[in-house]
């Protein structure tokens, strides 16, 4: 089952299962403004599978960010091998977490609007984003699946000269509006990680590489989370990105005005935004 948030033509949002993902069409949850509301309701599954009425058919620009307004965004840093290898780094002992907010977030087919003093050093990070069904507290590795509600795709988009000024990432990894996630949950019954992540720029392949190929499952940052303070239905985890973004090249190359960002996971779908560098 595939669920998503789309726009309706009043400003508001609704959340739906998704009937046909080539042709968009849906049939929207009554009365849930969001997935992430749906989510929070213990009987989210049934609500979802048992959803009737008309189809609507919308177009790739409606659909929101799938979970909009999540209680937390933890994102893990360094958990692609090939990444920690090219970053100079060795393979940590244990996950190293930082925050997004979801101010962060934008549409899966937005275009990103980034101002005048972020424009020096912005680098794509495509990655797996797990998104939790129930709330989670101290929950063994064991059961850690059983909380999880499914899978989507994030770009945890980083602004580089921001990210490495201080010790802390969190400046250059929560500007507004620019992590496009979705384009829908897909949930954990119908997809596992194991499909293939790759990230595009204007066309040509930056990042490839095998979901499941990862330091910390999404069964162990879900233990090793929830040790550390409780996450809610409708959290989101983003796992880390894999070899290839632009600050590790030689040299670094970052994004430009114009420049168009895909992102595909394999039985997730795809991500598709656009950068504009405002003047």
């Amino acid at each position: 089952m595939r669920l998503v948030t789309f726009r309706n033509v009043e400003g508001t949002t609704s959340a739906a299962r998704v009937e046909n993902p080539d042709a968009l069409t849906l049939t929207p949850i009554p009365g849930v403004q969001d997935v992430g509301e749906l989510l929070r309701r213990p009987d989210w599954r049934e609500l979802a599978a048992a959803a009737e009425g008309n189809e609507v058919s919308v177009e790739p620009t409606d659909l929101a960010p799938v979970i909009p307004h999540p209680d937390k965004i933890i994102c893990v840093g360094l958990n692609y091998a090939n990444h920690i290898r090219e970053m100079g780094r060795t393979l940590p002992e244990v996950p190293t977490l930082f925050i997004k907010f979801a101010e962060a977030l934008t549409g899966p087919f937005d275009e990103v609007s980034i101002a005048p003093w972020a424009q020096s050093a912005m680098d794509w990070e495509g990655e797996l984003a797990v998104i939790m069904g129930r709330d989670a507290r101290r929950v063994s590795k064991s059961d850690a699946e059983d909380y999880i509600a499914g899978y989507a795709v994030i770009n945890d988009c980083t602004q580089r000269d921001f990210q490495n000024r201080t010790l802390q990432w969190h400046q250059g990894k929560s500007l507004e509006k620019t992590a496009g996630f979705g384009p829908w949950l897909t949930t954990s019954e119908e997809w596992q990680p194991g499909g293939q992540l790759r990230t595009e720029l204007n066309g040509e392949e930056v990042q490839s590489s095998p979901t499941h190929d990862l330091v910390f499952d999404p069964a162990t940052l879900v233990e090793f989370i929830s040790h550390l303070y409780p996450l809610r239905a409708g959290d989101v985890i983003a796992t880390g990105t894999p070899g290839g973004v632009g600050h590790a090249r030689t040299p670094a190359r970052y994004l430009a005005d114009g420049d168009r960002v895909r992102i595909s996971i394999e039985g997730l779908g795809s991500i598709h935004n656009s950068f504009r560098f405002e003047s």
